[in-house]
């Protein structure tokens, strides 16, 4: 096997993978109550569709809005709704969720039927199927994807990328989704490429899957236009701009999108889902999560639906191990810690980690000037130099030195020997500029 491509900077943090990538993908029974948020997505948050009281069927749509960019949300089971209630959300902060009793009963919703094949499906019947199963990335940025494979006509598209690195450590979920059902994922990237109206895809995986790049070229065997691309071992590889980098040797233009440069990246789950949309007609109502860590007694990846509590997960993967000092939805590089465990799974919970030994220095120190920080940046970016100016509320200075740029990534307070706090603070400063501009919009 070749030594594979890459991007220029970036970090190799220890993988700890091995504790669940040979884990086959269980199915998590369904909980007894489950809550779905209404805002699952980047983009506008659906209004509900449902009333307390009401009887609702696995499938059902009970959340959408006429706004372009979102997606609807469905029930991930059958039963009564029990309240529609605010609700803390993983990604922080409270929204509105449809609460549903489940009744155990996995009564199917009339409208979950097959669309039949795809060769005789056009370009805009997939769109739409797309969109109604509520599809969105789901590597974590949770984009709608309908959005995704709708670009503006002077903006044609002839490369679709399929994103299989999973570059973080401890997350096997698109592993073990490749190597025990690569088929779903080549037939939903077909699907991408009719709805692109392009004959060409490229599936960039990580040297460190070997067995998956293995079953995703067996399956794709046959499919002309399809590649099968490895990549070296790297963080992070994953993220979109770098993956685009790293498998084509474009770049795509600061503030601008992979579709200025005639690119459609999309996550291997995301293709999965919709497959799962176009061949049986079922929405996103659930996904394979990687539950790991060594807090965790039997780290594992659980197909879980959308909804369950994360207490209810971990108790499914065995239950607590010691005392756990920090719990991390996603990855670790990239994650949100988790205050409260009975907030639910929602589309991009591509992980739930259990620490019980994180160290990290709490009082940063000054900046030795060592400049590895601007070494593994894989956005060209001087970071210490952007936070400096932040720091000081030099917001102006900050931006033009290429804040908005930033892709949080998290390299450059990894390598930091001063322990400084660089992408936290970039992250500040890029919310308090986007508020300021609201504030002037508004």
């Amino acid at each position: 096997m070749s030594r594979g491509k890459t991007f220029r900077g970036g970090i190799h943090p220890v993988g700890h993978k091995e504790l669940s990538s040979n884990k086959a993908i269980t199915v998590m029974t369904p909980p007894a109550e489950v809550i779905v948020p209404l805002q699952q997505h980047i983009g506008a948050p659906c209004k509900p569709l449902v009333e307390k009281g009401d009887v609702v069927s696995k499938g059902q749509k009970i959340g959408d809005t006429e706004a372009f960019i979102s997606a609807p949300i469905h029930a991930p089971v059958s039963g009564v709704v029990k309240a529609i209630e605010s609700c803390l959300h993983p990604a922080g902060g409270r929204v509105q969720a449809v609460v549903i009793e489940n009744d155990n009963e996995e009564r199917l919703d009339p409208s979950i039927t097959p669309h039949g094949d795809l060769e005789q499906l056009d370009a805009d019947t997939i769109r739409k199927i797309i969109r109604e199963a509520g599809i969105v990335g789901l590597g974590g940025a949770t984009f709608p994807t309908h959005v995704k494979v709708m670009p503006p006509s002077d903006k044609p598209i002839d490369t679709l990328i399929i994103n299989g690195c999973e570059c973080e450590p401890y997350l096997t979920c698109d592993h073990r989704l490749m190597v025990e059902h690569p088929e779903r994922v080549i037939y939903g990237t077909r699907a991408l490429m009719k709805a692109l109206d392009i004959n060409r895809a490229i599936i960039g995986i990580e040297l460190n899957k070997p067995d998956a790049i293995t079953a995703m070229q067996k399956a794709a065997a046959g499919y002309v236009g399809i590649e099968i691309v490895p990549l070296q071992i790297k963080y992070p590889q994953g993220a979109e701009k770098q993956l685009i980098t790293a498998i084509t040797g474009k770049e795509v233009p600061a503030g601008g999108l992979p579709m200025d440069i005639g690119i459609v990246v999309n996550n291997v789950g995301t293709a999965a889902a919709i497959q799962t949309a176009v061949q049986t007609g079922m929405p996103l109502i659930e996904r394979i999560v990687t539950v790991s860590g060594e807090g965790v007694r039997e780290p594992q990846n659980l197909l879980i639906r959308i909804g369950t509590r994360l207490d209810g997960v971990l108790e499914a993967a065995g239950g607590l191990r010691g005392t756990p000092k920090q719990v991390i939805m996603g990855g670790p590089m990239t994650g949100l810690t988790q205050f409260d465990l009975s907030s639910p799974v929602v589309k991009c919970t591509s992980g739930i980690l259990v620490f019980n030994n994180r160290k990290r220095a709490t009082q940063p120190e000054a900046c030795i000037r060592c400049g590895r920080c601007v070494d593994v940046c894989p956005a060209y970016l001087l970071p210490v130099t952007i936070v400096n100016y932040a720091d000081g509320g030099e917001l102006d200075a900050a931006v033009e030195w290429g804040l908005l740029n930033c892709i949080e990534c998290g390299s450059c307070s990894y390598v930091c020997p001063a322990n400084r706090f660089l992408v936290q603070s970039i992250k500040l400063a890029k919310a308090e500029v986007q508020a300021q501009r609201s504030k002037q919009t508004s």
